[in-house]
């Protein structure tokens, strides 16, 4: 038998729009409020945007976050209770996630590293279609890909810009990461790849100076990028708390039948 977590001391982080900091101040003087260093968990209140910059902050802690929805979209979050927050906590089923680390080299050859927990993405910096080189651990696998970008996403991120691009949707535990144009022009009917995901990618750009191409690991972008190194950071494991009957993996799961 599961012998329940306790988490007794608890830091709240909250986005600056009005309603999550009502529930902020809500939660505050029921419960107290600690730094995330002195605290057992950390609750974000907002939206799936708030609990990705948590995510990034928390990402050494060893934290476990659990996120209540006050913002727009909340994918990512339980929801909004003020009620017994401590009873949740001790309930909550764990799912644990590893992000991705991106080395972009630029057109002066700096090296850029960056973490993902959704998506590294590539995209055209102007009205010029990129070209792209693929090789996936060391092997060439495409020549040539014609598109407005490419995008590796790991499970977590497959139901946010991944599926937009038509990429797939994974299941939370499932070892792959999706490799998925964004707009391909040529392989026209090429749809994207499903990876392992001890993959190592690599995207090389071709005709640079002509065709300029950003890199983005979740929201820290590389410019004029020349060759994009992919794989996933096993040594980082993020632990997200969710709510019985409501965890990730259920949430995808319904995703992929469409409610």
């Amino acid at each position: 038998m599961t012998v329940p977590q306790r988490y007794d001391r608890i830091a709240f982080v909250a986005s600056a729009g009005a309603e999550a900091q009502l529930a902020l101040a809500q939660l505050v003087k029921l419960y107290g409020n600690l730094d995330p260093a002195d605290a057992d968990v950390v609750v974000a209140l907002g939206g799936d945007g708030l609990m990705l910059q948590t995510l990034h902050q928390q990402m050494h802690s060893g934290k476990p976050i659990y996120g209540m929805h006050r913002g727009t979209v909340g994918f990512l979050m339980n929801e909004f209770s003020t009620h017994d927050l401590h009873a949740r906590l001790a309930a909550a089923r764990e799912s644990v996630i590893h992000p991705l680390l991106m080395r972009a080299t630029d057109v002066h050859g700096k090296i850029h590293l960056h973490h993902a927990i959704n998506e590294v993405a590539l995209f055209r910096q102007t009205h010029q279609a990129a070209r792209l080189r693929i090789l996936i651990d060391e092997r060439e696998r495409m020549p040539e890909l014609v598109a407005d970008g490419i995008l590796v996403a790991t499970p977590a991120g497959s139901t946010a810009y991944n599926l937009s691009a038509q990429g797939p949707i994974l299941p939370i535990n499932a070892a792959l990461l999706a490799l998925t144009p964004i707009s391909a022009f040529r392989p026209r009917r090429w749809r994207g790849a499903l990876l392992p995901n001890t993959a190592f990618v690599v995207l090389e750009v071709l005709e640079g100076d002509k065709r300029p191409v950003a890199a983005v690991a979740d929201h820290d972008e590389v410019r004029d990028v020349r060759r994009v190194e992919v794989l996933a950071d096993k040594t980082i494991s993020m632990r997200m708390l969710f709510d019985p009957g409501h965890s990730l993996e259920e949430r995808i799961l319904s995703e992929q039948f469409g409610y």
